[in-house]
C-alpha cells in the first residue's frame, strides 16, 4: 500500500476493535494480573504509553521509513534527547549553523554543562565540515533541512557517508516536510526528529514530539534516556498527533500548491528583495532540494526591502489574515519578522545582503485572499516609504 492508504488504516495500537480510532487511556496505573507481570509486562505504568502511544508510533514509522518511534512532549525535547543520547563526556557534537535556535542553545548551553562539547558548521561548506570531522573526539552532527529560517539544503548523502566512514551518528530535523516529502534516513541520517507541534498534529492546538531511527541500539539508547529523565507524551496530545496523520497528506498538499503560488508571487513584487524558498528555481540549492524531497511546506521566507522599523510595523500591521505569532503548521497563516533571533556564524549568508528577513505560513485559507493581505502590506510599506 502507499504510505497514505497506511496511515488511515493503521491499527498498530491494539488488537481486534470495532472503532476506527484507539481508546485515549487517561491512566497512571496499569493493572497487571499477578506477582510476575508487575516486572515483565510492557507497558507497566502509564508514563510509558497505552495503546494510542503505540498507534502513533506505527503511524510515525510510516511516514519515515523506520523501525522504531520513540514519543516526547515537544520537538525541542525530542532534539535534545536525540543528541544527548548518543554523546558522552568528553565528545563533541557538530551543529549547522542553521538549525532551530533552542535546539543550537540545548547543544551550546546544556551539553557544555554535561562535558560535551559544541561546534557549528557552515551547511553549505562540505570542504569545511569534512576537516571538522577529522577532529576525533566528533561523535554525532545534527542537520535541519531546510535550515531553521534561513531554509538551506545541505548535500545530506555526502555528509552521512563522511560521517559513516568515521563512526559518526548523523540526526535531522525533519518538521519542515514531516515526513511527507522527505526521508532522511533514507539519505543515510540515523535519527531522524520531528516537532509534532507542527504539521502532523496541524491544528496549533498540542505540543509534541518524535525521535526515529532504524537501528535497534541506537533506538534502545533513545528509549533509555526518556526513561531516566522522565520524559513521555500525555494521551491526549498523541491522540491528537495521531488523529493529524490520517489528513496529513491532503493538507500538506494544500500548504504547498498556495506557499508556490504566494512565493511566485512575492518575487515579483517591487519591495521584496529575494525569496527564499527551497523548491523555486531561483534558490541556490534547488537541485538539492529536488534531488532529495518530493515537496514543499507552507512555510518560507523572504528579504523586505525595509530600512527602518517604522517600514516593517507599517508592513506587518496593514495584515489581518497573517497573524503575527511563533510556531508554524497549523490551519492559520503567520508571519514574524526574524532578525531579531538570528544568532548566526559571521560567515553567514546575511552579512551579504540587506533588507530583513520576514517568514511565512501559509495557512490552508484561499490563497487569493491571502495575496490580497499581503498586497494590503506591501501597499501600507510603499505609503511608509514616501511619508
Amino acid at each position: 500500500m502507499k504510505r497514505k492508504t497506511q496511515l488511515i488504516h493503521n491499527r498498530a495500537g491494539t488488537g481486534a476493535r470495532r472503532t476506527v480510532n484507539p481508546p485515549v487511556e487517561r491512566a497512571s496505573t496499569v493493572i497487571l494480573p499477578d506477582r510476575s507481570a508487575l516486572y515483565s509486562r510492557k507497558p507497566g505504568y502509564g508514563r510509558m504509553g497505552l495503546s494510542v502511544h503505540r498507534e502513533l508510533e506505527a503511524a510515525l514509522c510510516i511516514l519515515e521509513g523506520a523501525e522504531f518511534a520513540t514519543l516526547t512532549p515537544s520537538g525541542l525535547s525530542a532534539c535534545a534527547v536525540a543528541v544527548a543520547s548518543i554523546v558522552e563526556p568528553g565528545e563533541k557534537v557538530l551543529i549547522a549553523d542553521s538549525i532551530y535556535g533552542p535546539t543550537r542553545r540545548f547543544c551550546e548551553r546544556r551539553l557544555k554543562l554535561m562535558g560535551v562539547g559544541c561546534e557549528r558548521f557552515d551547511p553549505r561548506n562540505l570542504t569545511a565540515l569534512e576537516r571538522m570531522l577529522d577532529d576525533n573526539s566528533v561523535s554525532a552532527l545534527f542537520l535541519e533541512a531546510p535550515g531553521s529560517l534561513t531554509f538551506e539544503i545541505s548535500d545530506t548523502p555526502a555528509i552521512t557517508e563522511l560521517a559513516f566512514a568515521r563512526g559518526i551518528k548523523t540526526i535531522m530535523d525533519n518538521t519542515w516536510s514531516a515526513g511527507e516529502f522527505c526521508q532522511p534516513l533514507d539519505l543515510g541520517i540515523d535519527i531522524s526528529v520531528q516537532a509534532l507541534t507542527k504539521y502532523v498534529i496541524g491544528h496549533a492546538d498540542a505540543f509534541g514530539g518524535a525521535i526515529m531511527t532504524r537501528n535497534e541500539s541506537t533506538a534502545a539508547k533513545i528509549k533509555e534516556l526518556t526513561e531516566d529523565w522522565g520524559i513521555s507524551l500525555g494521551p491526549e496530545e498523541a491522540y491528537l498527533a495521531l488523529r493529524g496523520t490520517r489528513t496529513l497528506s491532503a493538507r500538506l498538499a494544500q500548504h504547498q500548491a498556495s506557499a508556490l503560488d504566494i512565493a511566485s508571487w512575492i518575487e515579483q513584487q517591487p519591495y521584496a528583495e529575494t525569496v527564499i524558498h527551497p523548491a523555486l528555481p531561483t534558490h541556490p540549492d534547488h537541485p538539492l532540494w529536488k534531488r532529495d524531497f518530493s515537496g514543499s511546506s507552507g512555510l518560507f521566507a523572504f528579504l523586505l526591502d525595509a530600512t527602518s522599523d517604522a517600514e516593517v510595523d507599517a508592513f506587518l500591521g496593514a495584515m489581518s489574515l497573517f497573524s503575527l505569532g511563533f510556531s508554524w503548521g497549523g490551519f492559520e497563516s503567520l508571519i514574524i519578522p526574524c532578525d531579531e533571533q538570528l544568532h548566526r556564524l559571521p560567515s553567514d549568508w546575511s552579512a551579504s545582503k540587506s533588507g530583513r528577513l520576514i517568514r511565512i505560513h501559509v495557512g490552508l485559507e484561499d490563497v487569493d485572499d491571502l495575496i490580497a493581505d499581503i498586497r494590503t502590506g506591501f501597499d501600507a510599506l510603499a505609503h511608509e516609504k514616501k511619508s
